[in-house]
């Protein structure tokens, strides 16, 4: 089966920039990471990982391009991830974030599951709309309004020690 992808740049301006692609359910999510590179016309020599996200695109599990995690920690490799074991019709969002220095974002979502087309080559680029800008778009991480953020808005007294549920026979 082909999955066709709708991946679009998550970007603050007017103009909206995407690419509408289809991959073979059975590439890996290495081959879906070089055709998001290319059809952007990046040179796919940053790193990169890929996020399972729900239906409010909140960042779940992580799919990388290199392991750089610690031992006990396994993390899924792009190039050892077949697609329709990642993302399916009950699961069909990931973001994916290309160079982070810059942290271009994506959000990647299977648009349908078709048939392939005999005489397709896979990966397929099927339509390109928008441009992609020259830098990445600004990323705020922070409260829209400093007044607003409140590191210590958990209404707990800090000198209340009986209600901590603190058991001090732990050892």
């Amino acid at each position: 089966m082909i999955y066709r992808f709708r991946v679009i740049l998550d970007n603050d301006t007017e103009d909206d920039v995407f690419r509408d692609l289809e991959i073979r359910e059975t590439d890996t999510m290495e081959d879906l990471h070089n055709i998001i590179t290319q059809s952007f016309g990046f040179d796919g020599m940053e790193m990169a990982s890929f996020y399972i996200s729900d239906d409010d695109w909140n960042q779940g599990e992580e799919i990388a391009m290199m392991d750089m995690s610690e031992a006990g920690n396994e993390v899924k490799m792009m190039s050892t991830t077949i697609i329709k074991d990642v993302v399916h019709e009950a699961s069909p969002k990931l973001i994916y974030v290309y160079d982070f220095l810059n942290m271009w974002t994506f959000y990647v979502e299977l648009a349908e599951i078709v048939d392939e087309a005999v005489g397709t080559d896979y990966p397929n680029l099927m339509f390109v709309h928008g441009q992609i800008p020259d830098a990445a778009p600004d990323k705020s991480f922070q409260a829209d309004d400093d007044l607003d953020f409140n590191e210590f808005d958990d209404d707990l007294d800090i000198d209340d020690y009986d209600n901590l549920d603190f058991d001090e026979n732990w050892n």
